[in-house]
């Protein structure tokens, strides 16, 4: 009975403030399928705001299952330009075409099917299987997460484990609107249960919510301690181009093209240019300019001044902007 008053404060609260997100839109069951399933790939690592032009103009070039399935990788690569974590965009593709070729162009509606497809793991797997199909599961993403944690009070490390987190979640109750109150757990999360300054006096459950009662409102979290990693990236100039090459030394953005770049393992009195944090990654760059002796392979030229024309992560971007502002 608890449950279900939690159930629908959250819902009606749900009803009256959530967000117009283009993969929100009624549409048919198959449309939506497909809308989750992109939307939950852009989404991860990535917040709402930068994903939904994305998501529109990946939705307008590449309407479908069947159309992701057979794009063209350049193209691919083009429309997710800026949203990092490339890896993302490659299993997307991967995942269309095993569903067209296994599922008989379905997206599977239980979990182990799900998991077995490229890029979807525990949380992506719930996420569409109670957007998409309406089942009764309860997504745990940092969101839900942060009302679980505040709610309960919950604060030392055996509380805020995964594992217990997922075993606390349950007092959040279920509904037969369940792709509507996981949507609306995440919507609490994101709007209200904000990491800092929470709006409390806008909250649908903040009477019985412990760290409201208690006036503490700080979260604890694990400690992900990044690698240092030292790099010596070396530039190639010539007719005002720079040289590229395509990247099959790093796994970080693998197979795309960086400046040619070398770890360097602990090196002493490092004179860092450039810092860049990417995934569990502290990167430190240390620029060379360095004249060509003899040919570098998979490499090309790029003109700073077109810089659009080309397929590039922004770190590339970034990296070249940098170049050309302290030259």
């Amino acid at each position: 009975m608890k449950e279900l008053i939690i159930t629908n404060k959250i819902l009606n609260w749900y009803d009256i403030n959530k967000r117009s997100l283009p993969w929100r839109k009624k549409t048919s069951s198959k449309k939506k399928q497909y809308y989750t399933l992109v939307s939950e790939f852009m989404l991860q690592q990535t917040q709402v705001a930068t994903v939904i032009p994305y998501f529109n103009r990946f939705i307008k070039e590449i309407p479908n299952l069947e159309s992701l399935a057979n794009c063209d990788n350049q193209k691919l690569i083009k429309l997710w330009e800026g949203l990092g974590y490339y890896s993302r965009v490659k299993n997307l593709k991967k995942t269309a075409q095993k569903v067209i070729k296994d599922f008989n162009q379905n997206l599977p509606d239980n979990f182990l099917d799900l998991k077995s497809l490229p890029g979807i793991g525990d949380y992506t797997a719930s996420a569409i299987l109670a957007i998409a199909f309406n089942k009764p599961i309860i997504p745990l993403d940092g969101n839900v997460e942060r009302v679980l944690k505040r709610y309960l009070y919950l604060k030392n490390e055996n509380e805020i484990e995964k594992k217990n987190l997922i075993k606390q979640k349950t007092f959040l109750g279920t509904s037969a609107r369940a792709s509507d109150y996981a949507q609306a757990l995440m919507e609490l999360g994101a709007l209200i249960c904000k990491p800092t300054n929470p709006y409390c006096e806008k909250c649908p459950i903040t009477k019985k919510c412990k760290s409201f009662i208690k006036k503490d409102f700080k979260l604890s979290k694990f400690k992900k301690k990044n690698k240092e990693k030292y790099f010596l990236l070396k530039v190639y100039k010539k007719d005002n181009k720079y040289l590229l090459v395509k990247n099959k030394n790093f796994n970080f953005l693998k197979n795309f093209n960086i400046f040619p770049m070398e770890e360097l393992i602990k090196p002493k009195n490092f004179e860092q240019n450039l810092n860049f944090k990417m995934s569990n990654m502290n990167m430190n760059i240390k620029i060379q300019n360095n004249k060509i002796i003899k040919p570098i392979p998979f490499s090309y030229w790029i003109d700073p001044k077109k810089l659009k024309n080309y397929t590039l992560p922004t770190f590339t971007k970034k990296i070249v902007t940098y170049l050309e502002n302290y030259k």
